[in-house]
């Protein structure tokens, strides 16, 4: 375990290469289970899986697959990363998560939030035009689910709920659930008042940039009257034994997909040069265990971090790059971080 800082993976199950070839979708699913094996052997904290509904992705079962993972591990806690509260029923993710939690003999936790692709919402039938009441309606049931025996509820976004108590049951208070956040104050303050964890998602910039959002969040959560909780951090990264291997093995699958995501949402593709001062400067955790380890460290300072998740897989990025990321973030980035912060603590 990592101590003074949670260290964790997150994956989106996006496929990968293997000898040149692209694995197919059930091949990544395996893979997933090996890794979240090789994730607890090194000592990693958590592992977490996304939830996506787009080709080369094969997340949108996560449950399903962290179920899998439990049977084959013992320790490493399992969540997600993020579940998309907005377009899942509250009742139906009660009973899976209550369902894992029991299978994984108390190991289940979710990361939940609104969603950056927003692919399930003509999936399932939703509409975007009720993105924000769609996850105001959902948190506030999914949280009372958890910490209420008995719950009666109405709403607009599902049927009304009269003194249901659900089954497999949680234990008392449910099982951790932090909000994933990007940019939004509004969604900071949410997550204050309904006393829950706060992730937060940074892909790009200064992490540090963040500090006001962290600095609202302890103000938001004294003012509810509600306890100090943790604060953790999901990022974008991969780890190789030098800097120059890392950045060139990370570009070659990053590219590519900075070019989806510019036809998506309308950015300028980043050039290598632009790429590169990301890697120093900004958000993408890429490089030596030292360099990644000093990055984290500084971060976890800035943002006042109980938590970190790598989000190691990218499409098409070979299957050897993933396993170095997994084996070197746990046996040589996590007690180098301890170290770090040892000699300079995150501040209270």
């Amino acid at each position: 375990m990592s101590g003074v800082i949670e260290l964790g993976l997150n994956s989106f199950g996006e496929v990968p290469v293997r000898g040149g070839r692209r694995l197919t979708d059930a091949e990544t699913v395996r893979l997933l289970i090996e890794e979240a094996k090789l994730a607890e052997s090194v000592g990693l904290d958590v592992f977490s899986i996304g939830e996506h509904y787009r080709e080369g992705y094969t997340d949108s079962a996560n449950s399903v697959t962290l179920a899998a993972i439990a049977t084959a591990t013992q320790q490493i806690r399992l969540g997600t990363a993020v579940t998309v509260l907005s377009t899942n029923d509250p009742v139906r993710l009660y009973q899976q998560f209550s369902t894992l939690d029991a299978v994984s003999n108390g190991r289940a936790q979710l990361v939940v939030g609104r969603a950056s692709a927003t692919d399930s919402f003509p999936l399932f039938g939703f509409d975007m035009s009720d993105y924000e009441e769609l996850f105001e309606e959902k948190l506030d049931l999914f949280v009372r689910l958890q910490r209420e025996e008995s719950v009666t509820w109405s709403g607009s976004t599902r049927a009304a709920l009269v003194e249901q108590t659900l089954h497999p049951r949680m234990p008392a208070g449910g099982i951790p659930t932090w909000v994933g956040v990007g940019g939004s104050p509004a969604s900071v303050v949410r997550a204050a008042r309904h006393g829950l964890p706060l992730m937060i998602a940074i892909i790009g910039g200064s992490p540090a940039r963040f500090a006001g959002h962290v600095d609202l969040y302890f103000r938001a959560l004294e003012q509810f009257g509600k306890p100090r909780l943790p604060v953790g951090q999901h990022s974008i990264g991969l780890v190789a034994n030098t800097d120059a291997e890392a950045a060139d093995t990370f570009w070659a699958v990053w590219q590519p997909l900075m070019k989806m995501m510019s036809r998506e949402r309308g950015f300028a593709v980043p050039n290598r040069a632009q790429y590169d001062d990301e890697v120093r400067h900004g958000a993408l955790f890429v490089g030596s265990p030292d360099t990644v380890a000093q990055k984290l460290a500084q971060s976890a300072r800035d943002l006042r971090l109980s938590r970190f998740d790598l989000k190691y897989d990218l499409l098409d990025l070979p299957v050897e790059a993933r396993a170095t990321t997994i084996e070197l973030l746990g046996r040589e980035v996590a007690p180098r971080v301890r170290e770090l912060l040892d000699a300079q603590p995150v501040p209270a």
